[in-house]
């Protein structure tokens, strides 16, 4: 399991084999970039798109960068993870349609041989993207003894056609995906990544599902477009009162741990370990610790 990338709020999607597109999408100001070299890539473009990622001119100053690649059981996975492999600046790999712990065993068990090849030293990461009935249905063994796992992600597009759902009904009706994400997600420690809007404005529509997805509990969500950026970015962020308090209960407990005390009260509310938990996580995604 992945050590949980806490500031990681907005997830920018981009089509691999568009070295402009790539370059905007690293200095757009989101927190991750996900390159894509699946949905994003006509099948006769595969191999002219992996090549281009191999050999992508990467800025100095750029965020954290995974790759999306290719369906297990496809001509094109295993030569997009040797690619992902040999790349330094590539910290992880977002693997599509995950339905069963033995797809994340044979992501892991390649990567391990691919590694030791290069001489690769930072091991790649790995996010399970779960956009099918049976994803669904087995997540808890899906989360279950991955040892690279770092997030999990819910795909709604793909979702919906493998639930026979329309795409365009309403963000409530997903609430037992998104509460079923999220609970086997933080039962194994790791992000859960809220998919994307199917949109690229940034209007109503969108600030309300992210508000939404925030409120839930998801640690951060997918955009297509740069301009949604900024604004899951302050939607993932904690408010200026959240952080003061989130302050106040570290500074009380490490009182109370320094005086030999368990726990202590705070506003009529007891202070422990678990409130430090969530104080912890606040103060993370704020930057401030």
């Amino acid at each position: 399991m992945q050590q949980v990338n806490l500031r990681r709020r907005s997830v920018l999607c981009v089509p691999a084999g568009d070295p402009h597109r790539m370059t905007k999408a690293l200095a757009s100001g989101a927190d991750e970039v996900v390159i894509d070299l699946e949905d994003a890539v006509a099948p006769a473009e595969k191999a002219v798109a992996r090549e281009q990622l191999a050999g992508f001119s990467w800025p100095e100053d750029r965020p954290s960068v995974v790759v999306r690649v290719n369906a297990i059981g496809s001509p094109w996975c295993h030569r997009d993870l040797e690619v992902v492999a040999a790349l330094p600046q590539v910290g992880g790999v977002v693997v599509p349609k995950v339905e069963s712990r033995a797809d994340l065993a044979f992501v892991e068990r390649l990567l391990d041989g691919l590694e030791s090849e290069v001489g690769r030293h930072e091991r790649v990461a790995v996010q399970a993207l779960v956009e099918t009935a049976a994803g669904i249905a087995d997540l808890r063994e899906i989360v279950s003894g991955p040892r690279r796992l770092a997030a999990v992600i819910v795909g709604y597009a793909d979702l919906a056609a493998s639930l026979g759902r329309s795409r365009t009904i309403g963000q409530g009706a997903w609430r037992g995906v998104q509460d079923a994400i999220i609970v086997h997600a933080r039962a194994a420690g790791v992000d859960a990544i809220d998919g994307p809007f199917l949109g690229t404005a940034v209007d109503d529509a969108f600030l309300g599902v992210v508000a939404d997805a925030a409120a839930l509990g998801f640690d951060s969500k997918w955009v297509i477009h740069p301009r949604q950026v900024d604004a899951v970015n302050a939607g993932f962020t904690p408010s200026e009162a959240a952080i003061a308090h989130a302050r106040q209960v570290m500074e009380t407990l490490d009182g109370a741990h320094g005086a030999g005390a368990g726990a202590i009260a705070l506003d009529g509310a007891l202070v422990d370990e678990a409130m430090a938990r969530d104080a912890r996580r606040v103060l993370a995604k704020a930057g401030d610790r």
